[in-house]
C-alpha cells in the first residue's frame, strides 16, 4: 500500500523489533519515518521506539496498533513517537497520519479522539 504512493519509498521491512534495530544500524539510508506495531515479537514497539529515539532522534515514529488503552498511548508518546494510529483506522487514515507527522504535527487516531471527547462529555 505504501509503495503505491509515488512520494513515499519503503526502504526496509522487519519482522520483529530486534531485526528492525539491526536494519536501522546497517542500512546506508536513514529513514525519515518508521511505522511500528506495539506488539512486535522479541522487542515491543514501545521499547524499539525508545531505542530509535535515543540513537536517531531525527527519525519520526508512527505507532500502528490495535491497543486503545490509555496506558499504551501514554507509554508510546512518552517513548517519543509522533503518532498513534489504530489499526481499525488505518485504511482511511494511514496517509493522513504519515503526512501530518511529516509536517511536524502530532497525530492521534480519530477513534481515540472521539473516545476522549465522549469521556469528557
Amino acid at each position: 500500500m505504501l509503495e503505491e504512493q509515488a512520494h513515499l519509498k519503503v526502504i526496509g521491512e522487519a519482522g520483529d523489533g530486534v531485526e528492525l534495530l539491526r536494519l536501522l544500524n546497517s542500512t546506508p539510508m536513514i529513514p525519515q519515518m518508521v511505522i511500528l506495531d506495539i506488539s512486535m515479537p522479541k522487542l515491543s514497539g514501545i521499547e524499539a521506539a525508545r531505542m530509535i529515539k535515543t540513537n536517531r532522534p531525527e527519525i519520526k515514529i508512527l505507532i500502528l496498533s490495535m491497543h486503545k488503552e490509555k496506558e499504551y498511548i501514554s507509554e508510546a508518546f512518552s517513548a517519543g513517537v509522533e503518532g498513534y494510529l489504530l489499526k481499525e483506522d488505518a485504511g482511511s487514515e494511514l496517509f493522513e497520519a504519515i503526512e501530518s507527522i511529516r509536517r511536524g504535527e502530532t497525530y492521534l487516531s480519530p477513534l481515540l479522539i472521539k473516545r476522549a471527547e465522549d469521556e469528557n462529555s
